[in-house]
């Protein structure tokens, strides 16, 4: 895979940043953090070459200066909303998080419960937190916020807030997902600060939009058809333009609440220190991009691919079709179109000369591997073993999971577990290969390419269960598929 972000520059540059921004506070810094720690992989797609643990690694560099605070709304749990790329909801995944940064020896305060309210979900929730040995916070709504600031920075505002009791000069508000009201405890917390003559700061981290790199750039753009269903818009900072005469990047909600926010910094420090939304970022993505084209490449290929994600999403019935229609404008506006994914056509190809579901997959060397249906396996299955086959140069006739391999495995499935499925699926046939690899040479061989699969394009004529897409997911590859369902059921199983 050609790469076009140096990770090592990004690692030393947003750490030095960082640090800039603690000291010009006076050493209290709230950092508000948003997008994925662990996992950002959409980060990692349009910008080669950055790690999807960038971030995480970036906060050990300033383990001993900062501690953590989760944040969840209220609502979302009470709603059991889902994270859409693990499938789990979002206090699951929050425990999943605390766990994470504490086995990467960062030190975890305790959890924000926003926007409050007694209902039995997250009364619950914040019970088993507590009982597990956790500090627990409760943030309440205000009414008129986040236009009325008399009444936001008064006792019945962030007044009535929990005050969260902090040890070290870097706070990092973090949460599962959007929205869960990490910029409203930044600035709760600089309020009490404020009230116990503490002086304290805040600053905003997120990875995009890149600010420095031009509005139509398409790393922006596939921010934007990634944010879609939250109807965020990239825009010029006007604030910035005016104030510097410099064009700047942000997206439409932070320019909105800017205002608003200059007040609160104005009322609560005395004066505001940032002229625009932009001077509150601190993010530094942008310096780190070491070939334009590369970048470019990768991030119409996510543009095309979230217009996917859109048809698919819809077609299960969990977005709404302006959501689609406004991806495949910015998907057209980009002069893209699904046939710069070429394992569409190949996919779509093979399904129209097979008559079944097909798939089809483009390596990071540029060459086309398809699969089609069997009586043995699905299209995925298929794929993903021709694919090793491929990668090790292991001729096409050879069978690497012989029927006699494949066949006991369908029988427990169907006669013993109850599967109305006899095709065997990904995980199953990956774990079969690993058990071949015990005796057959060329199973081994194949399993050592697996690593090579990170970063390449699957398409599937069908949507594809659960199962297989979390596979592909943990190995690595970019998934898009028709939206479609294999059979014409109402109900379908994983």
């Amino acid at each position: 895979m050609e790469l076009g972000f140096d990770n090592d520059k990004y690692l030393r540059l947003q750490s030095e940043r960082i640090r800039e921004r603690i000291d010009l506070f006076g050493g209290k810094l709230y950092l508000e953090f948003g997008g994925k720690l662990f996992d950002d992989n959409h980060a990692s797609r349009v910008l080669p070459g950055f790690m999807p643990d960038s971030k995480v690694r970036m906060l050990k560099t300033l383990s001993d200066r900062a501690e953590i605070i989760m944040v969840i709304n209220s609502d979302d749990i009470e709603k059991n909303k889902v994270r859409g790329d693990l499938g789990i909801t979002y206090d699951l995944d929050l425990l999943r998080l605390i766990d994470a940064f504490r086995a990467n020896g960062l030190y975890v305060g305790g959890v924000v419960m926003t926007r409050y309210q007694p209902h039995r979900n997250a009364e619950a929730f914040l019970h088993k937190l507590e009982n597990l040995g956790e500090k627990v916070w409760r943030h309440y709504s205000i009414p008129g916020y986040p236009y009325d600031v008399q009444n936001i920075l008064s006792e019945d505002g962030f007044g009535k807030n929990d005050y969260i009791e902090t040890t070290r000069p870097l706070v990092v508000v973090t949460a599962p997902g959007p929205g869960s009201g990490k910029m409203a405890t930044c600035l709760s917390q600089m309020y009490h600060d404020h009230k116990r003559g503490i002086r304290a700061g805040y600053a905003k981290y997120e990875t995009f939009p890149i600010w420095n790199l031009p509005l139509k750039h398409a790393v922006n753009v596939a921010y934007e058809a990634a944010t879609s269903d939250l109807d965020d818009v990239n825009m010029i900072d006007p604030f910035h333009l005016e104030a510097y005469g410099e064009t700047a990047v942000n997206y439409n909600r932070d320019v909105e609440i800017f205002p608003v926010l200059k007040t609160m910094f104005d009322k609560i420090l005395g004066e505001s220190p940032y002229k625009s939304p932009t001077d509150m970022g601190v993010n530094m993505a942008g310096f780190c991009i070491t070939d334009d084209k590369v970048v470019v490449g990768a991030a119409n290929r996510e543009i095309v691919r979230r217009y996917y994600d859109a048809l698919c999403a819809h077609r299960k019935g969990n977005l709404d079709e302006a959501v689609v229609r406004k991806n495949e404008m910015l998907m057209m506006n980009a002069g893209l179109s699904v046939s710069n994914r070429k394992c569409v056509g190949a996919a779509l190809a093979k399904e129209q000369e097979t008559g079944e579901p097909a798939a089809a997959m483009e390596l990071c060397d540029g060459r086309v591997i398809t699969g089609k249906t069997s009586q043995l396996l699905g299209a995925s299955s298929a794929l993903l073993l021709n694919a090793l086959k491929t990668l090790a140069e292991i001729p096409d006739e050879i069978h690497l999971l012989p029927p006699s391999v494949i066949e006991p495995i369908q029988t427990l499935k169907v006669q013993h577990l109850g599967g109305n499925n006899p095709r065997l699926h990904t995980d199953e046939v990956l774990i079969a290969l690993a058990v071949s690899a015990t005796t057959n040479p060329l199973a081994a061989k194949a399993l050592d390419q697996l690593q090579n699969l990170r970063g390449v394009e699957i398409h599937s004529t069908v949507l594809l269960s659960q199962v297989d897409e979390g596979t592909f997911r943990k190995l690595g590859a970019n998934l898009t598929c028709e939206p479609k369902y294999q059979t014409k059921k109402l109900y379908h199983k994983n």
